[in-house]
């Protein structure tokens, strides 16, 4: 199925006989926006060679593990230029909401400007193709205008989240008013289901429900919307929004996938070592495996009753467990003991069952034979890497968007089992109990053939459509089309 609007060949175009162009890239400054970026900045490179690639990287103003992390990814891939962007002075993080960061965002434009003329263009006489920008670096389409330079939207979360913030700016622009607790179901277009309250807590607070719905008003402006999806996974959202002539293009280009991780040394090299060598000494599909994102860490009194649930399922499991930011931090640590926050009893007889650690190589896991379900956060790299490998979901979302990916992923597409679809991190009520963690874990693994069956279908899936003549292929030999009869 081909998701690109206009219709034309789909065929790569040959690029023997063509001259270079320049693209260039500016990521969101969050691990899971940049793997994304580089990983289709890979696909490109492996598919043509008309084409140099440069990233302009946006300090993370709150972690500097992310910039070192940019560091040794940059490292491993010296195709792809990189351009630091100077740094700027960030918000507080006791003031950092949505709109707050998107206004962080813009303030970097006149730099990405100067970035682009002085480093990109004066520096190459190949002309620029397309300035390509993250989800929630909308404002640098205004810098590409003013460039005479076409512009597109990398979207590195999922189709149906894309057609809700195109909802949401209609919503505005037609006068409606923000949503309400006490509203029915919605209907949005791009979720095949009606959708309810509790699963859009991104949006409750009036400055997101703006902050997304700008977003979205804004991604009308680019030249095309690529979406790290395949349409064979989401073909309700892509069919909605391919049906539309009022939006730009979409095109599919999903699963993009950082199968090999970052490279490892040291301590971490030798956690990977111990965790691998527990999932080979165990049974095929016997364990179930809890990883929450990078951000994914839980009060003390939560972790206990995880504990306590996990216990009395029975089951083998692989728990990545991560510390609360200390105040005036924005991302989880590692605890040094788990006796401290465990009871003794619970480490003990879980011993023979059960594996704990702060970090664990997530890629890795999810493609062991061992491994049998996935207690998610339900982030859409974590979700498309689960589905590759054919790992059932257990859905436990966290924050941004993760509720409304859970719903979709439940109700829509019938590839998880729900634990909770509305848990929220920033809402000190919010608590899931023990009896509902062993329901749904027991259920899983003892009952769950069905969704094992259909997430091995879809991962299958996800293998063919990259391959030539696949859906995501051809839309993916489109764009490149694209973009060369830009500039060439």
């Amino acid at each position: 199925m081909s998701v690109c609007k206009p219709k034309n060949t789909g065929a790569t175009a040959n690029t023997s006989t063509m001259k270079r162009a320049q693209l260039v890239f500016v990521p969101c400054p969050g691990i899971g926006h940049l793997v994304s970026t580089v990983g289709f900045a890979k696909l490109i490179l492996g598919r043509t060679e008309n084409f140099l690639i440069t990233m302009l990287v946006i300090n993370h103003p709150y972690d500097p593990s992310v910039n070192s992390y940019v560091e040794s990814l940059f490292a491993t891939h010296t195709q792809i230029k990189s351009i630091t962007i100077p740094a700027i002075a960030a918000p507080p993080v006791e003031a950092l909401t949505e709109k707050v960061f998107t206004q962080f965002i813009r303030d970097h434009s006149p730099l990405v400007r100067d970035a682009i003329v002085n480093q990109v263009i004066a520096n190459s006489p190949d002309p620029v193709a397309s300035v390509i920008v993250d989800l929630f670096c909308a404002c640098f389409i205004d810098v590409a205008k003013e460039l005479g330079v076409p512009s597109y939207v990398f979207f590195c979360s999922d189709a149906a989240f894309y057609g809700l913030t195109v909802y949401l700016s209609e919503r505005e622009d037609g006068g409606q008013p923000k949503f309400r607790e006490s509203d029915l179901d919605y209907t949005i277009p791009s979720y095949a289901n009606p959708v309810p309250y509790r699963v859009l807590p991104l949006v409750h607070r009036d400055q997101a429900y703006e902050t997304f719905g700008a977003l979205g008003r804004k991604y009308k402006e680019s030249n095309g919307v690529i979406i790290n999806t395949f349409s064979e996974l989401e073909s309700h959202a892509v069919n909605t929004l391919v049906a539309r002539d009022d939006l730009p293009s979409i095109f599919t280009v999903g699963p993009l996938i950082d199968h090999k991780g970052k490279g490892l040394s040291g301590s971490e090299a030798a956690k990977r070592d111990e965790i691998m060598k527990w999932l080979d000494d165990q049974h095929e599909n016997s364990v179930v495996f809890l990883c929450f994102g990078s951000q994914g860490a839980f009060r003390e009194e939560q972790l206990k009753e995880i504990a306590i649930g996990l216990e009395s399922s029975g089951q083998l499991f692989l728990w990545a467990v991560r510390k609360p930011p200390s105040p005036g931090e924005i991302m989880p640590g590692y605890y040094t003991r788990y006796d401290e926050i465990f009871p003794a009893e619970f480490l003990e007889k879980t011993k023979n069952i059960g594996r704990l650690c702060g970090w664990a190589p997530q890629v890795e896991v999810l493609a062991h034979r061992a491994v049998g379900a996935f207690v998610s956060h339900c982030g859409w790299n974590s979700t498309l890497e689960s589905l590759w490998y054919g790992v059932p979901i257990i859905t436990w979302p966290y924050y941004g968007e993760q509720q409304i990916n859970a719903f979709q992923l439940v109700k829509d597409l019938g590839l998880a089992v729900e634990l909770t679809l509305d848990f929220r991190r920033d809402c000190s009520t919010d608590f899931v109990k023990a009896e509902d963690i062993t329901k749904a874990v027991k259920y899983m693994m003892e009952q769950g053939s069905e969704y094992r069956a259909k997430a091995k279908a879809t991962g299958e899936i996800a293998k063919q459509v990259l391959l030539e003549g696949g859906s995501s292929y051809v839309a993916f030999g489109r764009l490149i089309e694209q973009w060369l009869g830009n500039k060439l």
